[in-house]
């Protein structure tokens, strides 16, 4: 009990210091291997303006996660918590890595999602609501128009991925 207690106050406290995409994506595998004893290097992640309708998108054979951009601009324009936007951010990438490591069924993905965030977040935590949820409930409310802008040019973020290091020379 005690050490599932320091589990979790570790993945609280971790999420709420992350400082960017770099720092959630370590949280989203250091917590799929803790709950599910799973891992995969080399995945890049990509900011895309897509559909409002879609978060994010991981092609099979690929290592390449793709971010609705202009979504994760909308929830931190919508809310002065870091810790929100950091689980948002936590439970879309948390979604696509569970299919880049082999798991294709969407009620399957989202069930772990569930599954991990309460084993890693406890019940309470704002990760584990959006997953039992839906990430769009932090979304409630708001009016989410197709913006008539263009739409910007995908972004790779840089570093993601810093496990991949050690076989790229």
């Amino acid at each position: 009990m005690i050490e599932r207690f320091r589990v979790i106050e570790g993945y609280c406290s971790k999420l709420k210091r992350a400082e960017g995409y770099t720092d959630v994506w370590a949280i989203v595998k250091n917590s799929v291997k803790t709950s599910l004893g799973k891992h995969r290097v080399g995945m890049m992640l990509f900011l895309d303006d897509l559909p409002l309708s879609l978060g994010a998108y991981h092609s099979v054979g690929t290592n390449n996660i793709v971010l609705n951009r202009r979504l994760v601009e909308i929830v931190e324009a919508n809310t002065d918590s870091k810790l929100k936007v950091n689980a948002f951010v936590y439970s879309l990438l948390l979604h696509e890595y569970l299919h880049a490591i082999g798991y294709l069924s969407e009620d399957e993905v989202r069930n772990l999602v569930y599954r991990v965030s309460m084993e890693c977040f406890g019940k309470n935590h704002v990760a584990t609501e959006l997953a039992r949820n839906s990430p769009w409930a932090l979304l409630a409310g708001i009016k989410l128009d197709e913006p008539i802008s263009p739409k910007a040019p995908m972004r790779v973020v840089k570093d993601f991925d810093g496990s991949n290091v050690d076989y790229i020379r």
